[in-house]
């Protein structure tokens, strides 16, 4: 793995703000949903549990969606069953409805991921329902959640631009982020699903943001389709925010964004922000080590970190 560190700007945070960022990693559900050619249970298996020995403290492990959906997290159980999980690394799972809440029970998952969106276009192509579809749904899983006193995240899609609907704007972020929220959701992630978000966008979302949500509960979530992703990260460093989704090797995508490419590579995130002074606990070189053992499988070539 090449040091990236001479890469970056190395400046201090802003004085008076808390160095610790955390890192969620979210490669095995995100990234690998997109793969093409199916990649063997063991393999991704052997990955989550590399990605656990690097200090990561949060491994979005994989998807209890219909299989027929996503074809390629279909062996969602026996990932669940096969991993070596670590009492400090919480694994959230994926879950669009109550029967794929209660497949992720029957595996004893720590923690669930809900997925909804900024625009009723995207929630459509996404989960077949509208945004307030997605929380009729929603209801029931955040009881049962609250019930096991179960980790709860959710996120909003397309919070910086849309392939259907086009430009998006705070106000039709917001709204869903503060009703998940009291959903009892622990942490809120706003996801820059196609990659359009500039530092511009950002400043202006957490501006809005600032006014009604609980910045140590926002993540961030950047694609780095024109190349500002780490910019991104910098503009909401400067605001506050800790919490950062990346994926390893930089994959991932989504099937329902045309053109969406894929997200910031954890190594180049983790590399940056150490840069920056800004400790993550992660280990570069043991991320890299994690994607040595998926890339032989990849369909497709794993883009440079540099």
């Amino acid at each position: 793995m090449a040091n990236l560190s001479g890469q970056v700007r190395a400046v201090a945070l802003r004085p008076g703000t808390p160095p610790d960022v955390t890192v969620v990693e979210v490669a095995p559900r995100d990234g690998l949903q997109n793969e093409s050619v199916a990649i063997p249970t063991a393999v991704k298996i052997a990955f989550i549990d590399a990605l656990g020995q690097s200090g990561l403290t949060v491994i979005e492990a994989t998807s209890f969606v219909n299989p027929k959906a996503v074809p390629q997290l279909a062996d969602a159980a026996e990932v669940m069953r096969g991993i070596d999980r670590r009492a400090d690394v919480l694994y959230p799972v994926l879950v669009p409805n109550m029967r794929g809440l209660e497949r992720a029970f029957e595996v004893g998952v720590n923690a669930i991921a809900l997925f909804t969106a900024a625009t009723d276009q995207f929630a459509a192509a996404n989960v077949g329902t509208s945004i307030a579809g997605t929380f009729e749904r929603f209801e029931p899983i955040a009881v049962a959640v609250r019930e096991r006193r179960l980790w709860l995240r959710g996120y909003v899609s397309v919070a910086f631009g849309c392939p259907y609907a086009g430009a998006v704007r705070a106000d039709d972020v917001l709204p869903v982020a503060e009703r998940l929220l009291s959903l009892g959701c622990d942490e809120i992630c706003l996801a820059d699903t196609i990659g359009t978000a500039t530092p511009e966008l950002v400043r202006q979302m957490l501006k809005a943001a600032r006014r009604n949500l609980p910045f140590d509960r926002l993540a961030l979530h950047f694609h780095d389709t024109s190349g500002t992703a780490l910019s991104n990260v910098d503009e909401a460093l400067d605001h506050g925010i800790r919490i950062f989704d990346a994926a390893a090797g930089g994959l991932g995508g989504c099937p329902f964004a045309p053109g969406a490419p894929g997200n910031l590579g954890t190594e180049r995130l983790v590399d940056h922000l150490h840069g920056r002074g800004a400790p993550t606990g992660v280990d570069v070189e043991a991320i890299a080590a994690a994607i040595a053992l998926v890339a032989p499988y990849l369909s497709r070539q794993q883009p440079s970190p540099a």
